[in-house]
């Protein structure tokens, strides 16, 4: 009988600068993709002002999309176990938004 060889955890530190932990507040993300990747535009979007900055973009292989996706999708469902069901309603913009240029954001 072969023994099933498990390999031992691998731990990997992560370093949080004082910087990147205060965080980057947005409200709206738009999403683009080729064949090998995936962009993530989070943007500030405030009210009465016609021009929103991208704050972020965050570019990730298909397949972590994949499990980011499903990351998200298991930490809303234990948010809402604990705090209630999110209401998606509505909410976000009914307006085109435009890039500008290419390759601007």
């Amino acid at each position: 009988m072969m023994e099933d060889k498990k390999q031992p955890d691998q731990q990997i530190n992560v370093e949080l600068s004082e910087e990147i932990a205060e965080g980057i507040y947005s409200n709206l993300a738009m999403i683009a993709h080729s064949n090998s990747e995936f962009v993530i535009d989070f943007i500030r979007l405030m009210p009465g002002v016609p021009k929103a900055k991208v704050k972020s973009r965050i570019i990730v292989t298909p397949d972590h999309a994949k499990r980011l996706l499903a990351a998200l999708k298991d930490n809303i469902e234990k948010y809402e176990a604990s705090f209630g069901k999110i209401n998606a309603g509505g909410s976000a913009p009914t307006f085109p938004i435009s890039f500008g240029t290419p390759g601007e954001a």
